[in-house]
C-alpha cells in the first residue's frame, strides 16, 4: 500500500464525508502495524486463519487476545472473519470482539432470501433476545 501523505489525506477526506475504513485480514500478507498508525482506520478484521486457531493453537489464542487488546487500545472496532463453531463465537465474545463473519453466523443467501432475511431482522431481534445486539451491515 502506497504510505504516500497524497493517499493519508484521501483518506482523512474520504472520513470526513462519513466513509468508514478498514484494514482486512489483518495479521496476514501485506497488513502491517505501521498502517494503524498512519492510516485514519475504524476497523481491522482478524484473519480467518487466526480464527480457525482458537482453542487449538495456544500461539494464535493468544495472538487473537493480542489483537483485540491493541484494536481496544487504538479506538478500532474489531472483526473476527471465519467463525464456524460456536467455541470459536463464545471465545470471540467473551474476549470482546465487536463484530464477526463466519458461516456459524450465517451462510451467504442469495439476493431473494437476504432481501426477506432483512425485511425480517427487526422481528428476528424481538424474538431472539441473543440477537439483541446483532446488527446487519450492508453494502
Amino acid at each position: 500500500m502506497d504510505c504516500s501523505a497524497e493517499i493519508v489525506d484521501k483518506f482523512r477526506a474520504l472520513r470526513a464525508q462519513g466513509v468508514g475504513l478498514a484494514i482486512d485480514d489483518f495479521g496476514t500478507g501485506y497488513s502491517s502495524l505501521s498502517y494503524l498508525q498512519r492510516y485514519p482506520f475504524d476497523k481491522l478484521k482478524i484473519d480467518r486463519a487466526f480464527t480457525q486457531g482458537i482453542g487449538d493453537n495456544p500461539k494464535t489464542t493468544a495472538l487473537v487476545r493480542a489483537i483485540l487488546a491493541m484494536g481496544r487500545n487504538l479506538e478500532l472496532k474489531v472483526v473476527a472473519e471465519g467463525i464456524e463453531t460456536a467455541a470459536q463465537y463464545a471465545f470471540l465474545q467473551a474476549a470482546g470482539c465487536d463484530y464477526g463473519q463466519g458461516y456459524f453466523l450465517g451462510r451467504p443467501l442469495p439476493k431473494v432470501e437476504m432481501t426477506d432475511f432483512l425485511t425480517r431482522w427487526p422481528d428476528l431481534k424481538k424474538r431472539h433476545p441473543a440477537m439483541a445486539n446483532v446488527s446487519v451491515n450492508t453494502v
